[in-house]
C-alpha cells in the first residue's frame, strides 16, 4: 500500500509519500517535505491564523507534487489519500483537506481523515515493534494530553491541559526573554547551562487526584519572576530560569505518565510531539522508564514536529480498520465529544 499523507494544521504545509504492506507493521519513507512558516510567523511571536491559512494554499499543491516526484511514483500509483482533518486552525486545516478530497476525487483513490493528536503518537509506528495496548503522551504547542490506545485505532483522552500547552508555555515565557518563536529550542540550550535548582517553581499539573496539567500558572510565575526584576532592577539569570521552569515540566510530566501507567496496569509508553525534541524532557522519560521497567518509544526529532509521515502510519491502522472518509469531510478546530475519545 502506498499512502500519500497532507498535514496542514497549524504552521506546516507537510506532504509524505509511506509505502507499508496490508497487516504488517513495516513501514519505508519514500519521501517527506515541509514546508516551514517560522520565518513568516516570527516577526509576530506566534501563529497568526489567516496567514497561516494563506501560506499552506500557496504552498500545498507544489508541495503535493514534489512528495510524489522525489518518490519516485505518479498519482495513479497511490493507493490512498490521508488528511489531518482534525483538531487545529480552521482555515490551515481547510486547505489540506478540500486539496486531499480533490486530489482522491480526481484520482478515484479512498480518502482517509487522521485526527492529528492520533499522528503524532502514530510517528513512533515507524520503528515497528510496538503492540496495544500503550499510553500515549502528546506534547506540543497547542496540545498536552495523556492517551489510554487500546489498539492503533482507538484512543481515549485520560489526561490533558486545562489551559496552557507545554509548548505555549515554554513561547510564552521565552518571548518575555527577547527570544526569537519558536521559543522552545533556544530555552532547550539555555537550560542545559542553568541550574535547575535555583528557583522554586510551582509544579505543571494539577494535584486533585487527576492526571491533567496546567500551564498557566507556571507561566504567569515564571512572568512575574521577570517583571519583578525589572521593575527594581535586578537581572534575571536566564540560564537558572530556564533550567527551573523545564525541571517543574519534565518533574510534573514524569510524576503524571508514572501514575496512569501504574494506575492502568500498562507497561508501555509512547511520547510524541514537537516537545519531544527537548533534551531534557526526553531524559527525564528516559530515567523513569529505566528505573520503573516501562517500555518506552519516542519518534527522532525529525518526526517530533508536524509532518506527512506521521499521518500516514495513521491512516494505514485507519484504512485497514474499514474507516474511510467521503467528499463530505471537513476541517474541524476541537476533536469530537471534547476530546474524550478521538
Amino acid at each position: 500500500m502506498l499512502y500519500l499523507a497532507i498535514e496542514s494544521s497549524c504552521d506546516e504545509t507537510a506532504v509524505a509519500v509511506v509505502s507499508s504492506p496490508s497487516g504488517v507493521d513495516e513501514f519505508e519513507i519514500r519521501s517527506n517535505v515541509i514546508a516551514s512558516q517560522i520565518d513568516i510567523h516570527a516577526k509576530f511571536g506566534g501563529v497568526v491564523p489567516e496567514i497561516a491559512g494563506r501560506a499552506h494554499i500557496e504552498a500545498i499543491s507544489s508541495l503535493a507534487y514534489r512528495a510524489l516526484a522525489d518518490a519516485g511514483v505518479s498519482a495513479k500509483d497511490i493507493d490512498c489519500v490521508a488528511v489531518t482533518s482534525e483538531p487545529g486552525l480552521i482555515g490551515a486545516l481547510l486547505v489540506g483537506v478540500n486539496f486531499a478530497k480533490g486530489f482522491a476525487y480526481a484520482n478515484k483513490k479512498p480518502l482517509v481523515a487522521v485526527n492529528h493528536i492520533k499522528g503524532h503518537v502514530a510517528a513512533n509506528y515507524i520503528e515497528g515493534g510496538i503492540k496495544a495496548p500503550f499510553i500515549a503522551f502528546v506534547a506540543s504547542g497547542g496540545h498536552t494530553s495523556i492517551i489510554r490506545a487500546s489498539s492503533f485505532t482507538d484512543f481515549e483522552t485520560v489526561g490533558r491541559t486545562l489551559d496552557d500547552a507545554i509548548g505555549e508555555a515554554f513561547d510564552k515565557t521565552g518571548r518575555k526573554m527577547g527570544l526569537t518563536y519558536p521559543c522552545g529550542a533556544a530555552m532547550d540550550k539555555l537550560a542545559a547551562k542553568g541550574d535547575p535548582e535555583a528557583y522554586k517553581m510551582p509544579p505543571a499539573h494539577i494535584r486533585d487526584g487527576s492526571y491533567n496539567f496546567s500551564l498557566s500558572g507556571l507561566k504567569t510565575f515564571t512572568i512575574n519572576l521577570m517583571n519583578t526584576a525589572e521593575m527594581k532592577g535586578e537581572e534575571i539569570n536566564f540560564n537558572d530560569l530556564c533550567a527551573s521552569l523545564t525541571k517543574s515540566i519534565c518533574d510534573s510530566v514524569a510524576h503524571q505518565l508514572l501514575r496512569c501507567l501504574r494506575d492502568s496496569n500498562i507497561n508501555t509508553l509512547l511520547a510524541a510531539g514537537g516537545v519531544l525534541a527537548n533534551t531534557h524532557l526526553r531524559r527525564t522519560l528516559v530515567r523513569m522508564c529505566d528505573k520503573n521497567g516501562i517500555e518506552l518509544h519516542m519518534p527522532p526529532p525529525y518526526l517530533c514536529g508536524d509532518n506527512g509521515v506521521m499521518i500516514a502510519a495513521a491512516a494505514k491502522y485507519e484504512f485497514e480498520a474499514g474507516r474511510y472518509a467521503d467528499m463530505s469531510l471537513d476541517g474541524a478546530p476541537s476533536s469530537k465529544d471534547d476530546w474524550k475519545r478521538c
